[in-house]
C-alpha cells in the first residue's frame, strides 16, 4: 500500500507545496525561506523516516508566523491523507530525546481527535528567523490538521536551539512509531472501528 500525499495550499500569505511518504528514509528537500524551520523539517524527516519535499514562499517581511503555521497545516493534512483509514497502524507512539542539556518528551495518539498539550519554558527570542514561540504554533496547527492527540513537553534545557531541536526529534520519533505498520493488527486499532472522525 502506498502511504503518500501531495498537498498544495495557496493563501494571500503563503504558497505551500508538500509531498510526503510515510515509509521513507528522510529524503527530499525543505525550503521555506526560514533557515531554522528548514533545519527542523530536515530533523523531522530524518528521525521520522519520512520522505518529505516542502517548498514555501510566504510573507516573511511580516515575520515567520504565517510560513510556520501554514507549513504545519499542510504537513498535517498530508499526514491525514497518507494515513488513509488508519488500518494496521500501531496508533500510539512515545519518545524522549536528549539534546545536550535539553530534553523533550512526546506522546502521540493517532486518534482522529485533534488535541495538543504543549509544556515548555522556551527563552524569548528567535533562531535563524524562527521565533521560539512559533514552536507551539507549529505543533498545534499540525496536530489539528492531522487529527492527532499530541502531548509535547520540553523537560529541561537552557539553550533554545537545543530545546526546540529536542522537541522536533521527540515528535519525529514518536510519530515514526505511531504510523508504523503493526503486523498483528488486522484492522483499525480502535473498538469504534474508525480513527478518522
Amino acid at each position: 500500500m502506498s502511504r503518500t500525499a501531495t498537498i498544495e495550499r495557496r493563501t494571500g500569505e503563503t504558497d505551500v507545496r508538500l509531498t510526503l511518504a510515510l515509509d521513507g528514509s528522510g529524503a527530499g528537500t525543505r525550503t521555506t525561506g526560514v533557515g531554522f524551520l528548514d533545519h527542523m523539517l530536515d530533523l523531522l524527516a530524518r528521525h521520522g523516516r519520512l520522505d518529505l519535499d516542502v517548498k514555501v514562499s510566504g510573507d516573511l517581511e511580516t515575520g515567520a508566523h504565517h510560513t510556520a503555521e501554514d507549513t504545519a497545516i499542510v504537513l498535517g493534512q498530508a499526514l491525514d491523507q497518507a494515513l488513509g483509514d488508519r488500518a494496521h497502524i500501531t496508533r500510539y507512539g512515545a519518545a524522549t530525546v536528549p539534546m545536550d542539556e535539553a530534553r523533550a518528551s512526546c506522546a502521540i495518539d493517532i486518534s482522529g481527535r485533534p488535541f495538543m498539550l504543549f509544556e515548555a519554558q522556551l527563552p524569548a527570542g528567535s533562531t535563524g528567523g524562527f521565533e521560539h514561540e512559533l514552536t507551539e504554533e507549529f505543533f498545534r496547527a499540525l496536530a489539528n490538521a492531522a487529527k492527532l492527540t499530541l502531548h509535547l513537553r520540553v523537560e529541561a534545557g537552557s539553550n533554545a536551539h537545543h530545546m526546540i531541536e529536542a522537541a522536533f526529534k521527540a515528535f519525529a520519533r514518536a510519530l515514526r512509531e505511531a504510523v508504523s505498520i503493526d503486523p498483528t493488527e488486522t484492522g483499525v486499532p480502535s473498538t469504534k472501528g474508525t480513527l478518522t472522525a
